[in-house]
């Protein structure tokens, strides 16, 4: 800050806009996506929603209270058969009437069933949530990742690009002095101009996964920070699919779902089943009625309260067979949701063993491209030492430099699909969660 002081205005805005952003984690990336994505944003407001939804069936257990309240003003026009003093008059009064009533449901079994669906309903909007929060983590470090791995790409065709500039220049050099034909120079033109093309799609590749990071996470320009140099992945723990497929009967939120759904449903048998039962209910009431200048009989106000107390049963006796349809109608809904439990587990061991299988295959590949990374560069250099002494021609070199870079651009991808992987699979068992992406930050570099 102190040169910036001592800098024109201009120069030090320019030093300034020229200083790297600085680079993300992905917990950080995580979090502002949180708060910004508006798929997880909506996900919240439904489970607040359904929160909101579920607590109205209290009502159906708790008293409800109303007042009625009215005033009104009415014109009396006397007039006798017989004409007499007194046989005709005219005047108003008025009337103010008010009446609070109250009603408590003392026998009413549905009421208490569709109180106890509510409470499983909102278990069910919470596991909502959860694969709301599943499916951010994952998209936001699926483009973490693929912006790393777009990155590397470049990097790796533009050293290629160099490496085959160099030989180009090599080539050029050879035949000048009469020690390479025409044909090196051309196939080194040949390799350089494929580079060309390749860096161009590189490029926009980055390009397009960038935009994609930026659109999870609401921040423009995110700069993901990269691993560190020679991380070593640790195989998955443990090392048995089916301890993983045994977890995921516990905690994956879709089987969680699908077993809400089958216990909800048993519970609508029982309450449909209810409509046959008769309903008992408190009801009160108090109420007065003023009477300010009389009734139409009588011209003296007067007070009047009312109060009473009683206890209503109803029994239905015939609706029309449709209770009876009803509890058709729920059985067969019951019998929709163990299938839907069944398939969710199905579909959810499956899953997990090939997330599983994934990830064991992915730490291999990664074993076996360092490996290859290693031997690429030996054949390298050898094919090198061979053109120069002349036991090599420029295509053998230029096809191991493409190799060599390929593997290098293959094994950073095959890292980061372990990572990711390692997240998928947790998903996949349903024990993944925010603070798994702690481990995954340990590796990026400061």
């Amino acid at each position: 800050m102190k040169v910036l002081r001592k800098l024109p205005l201009s120069a030090a805005l320019a030093l300034a806009l020229a200083a790297p952003a600085q680079a993300q984690s992905l917990v950080e990336l995580f979090e502002s996506a949180r708060s910004y994505d508006a798929a997880y944003q909506a996900a919240k407001a439904q489970y607040a929603a359904n929160k909101s939804k579920a607590d109205q069936a209290l009502a159906l257990v708790l008293p409800t209270v109303g007042l009625t309240a009215s005033s009104a003003r009415a014109q009396v026009d006397f007039r006798a058969d017989v004409e007499a003093p007194g046989s005709e008059y005219k005047r108003w009064f008025g009337t103010h009437n008010a009446t609070v009533t109250a009603s408590q449901p003392l026998f009413r079994p549905g009421n208490l069933i569709a109180y106890d669906q509510s409470k499983k309903q909102l278990s069910l909007a919470v596991t909502q949530l959860i694969s709301a929060e599943h499916d951010l983590l994952i998209r936001v470090s699926q483009a973490y990742f693929d912006v790393l791995a777009s990155q590397d790409s470049l990097e790796f065709v533009r050293a290629q690009k160099t490496a085959v500039s160099e030989q180009l220049a090599s080539a050029k050099r050879n035949f000048e002095v009469g020690t390479a034909t025409i044909t090196d120079t051309r196939e080194a033109e040949a390799r350089f101009d494929l580079v060309i093309a390749q860096e161009i799609a590189a490029e926009n590749d980055l390009r397009v996964k960038k935009l994609a990071l930026d659109q999870w996470v609401g921040i423009q320009n995110a700069k993901p920070r990269p691993l560190k140099q020679g991380v070593e992945l640790k195989s998955v723990m443990p090392q048995d699919p089916e301890v993983w497929v045994s977890d995921a009967e516990k905690f994956h939120p879709v089987i969680q779902s699908a077993r809400l759904g089958l216990e909800i449903a048993a519970l609508e048998i029982k309450r449909s089943k209810t409509s046959h039962m008769p309903t008992v209910d408190l009801q009160g009431s108090y109420g007065g009625v003023r009477n300010m200048s009389g009734t139409a009989l009588t011209s003296t106000g007067s007070h009047v309260v009312n109060s009473s107390v009683s206890v209503v049963m109803n029994l239905p006796l015939f609706s029309g067979f449709a209770t009876d349809n009803r509890i058709k109608e729920t059985v067969s809904l019951e019998e929709k949701a163990r299938n839907d439990l069944e398939a969710a587990r199905r579909n959810v061991s499956q899953a997990t063993r090939s997330a599983y299988f994934g990830v064991v295959s992915g730490v291999g590949q990664v074993k076996a491209l360092q490996a290859a990374e290693a031997s690429s560069q030996l054949a390298l250099d050898a094919n090198k030492l061979g053109y120069n002494v002349g036991v090599r021609i420029n295509i053998d070199v230029l096809n191991s430099q493409s190799q060599l870079f390929q593997t290098k651009r293959d094994l950073a991808k095959a890292r980061y699909d372990v990572l990711v992987g390692g997240l998928k699979l947790k998903q996949a068992n349903g024990t993944l969660k925010a603070e798994d992406l702690q481990g995954i930050n340990a590796l990026l570099s400061p």
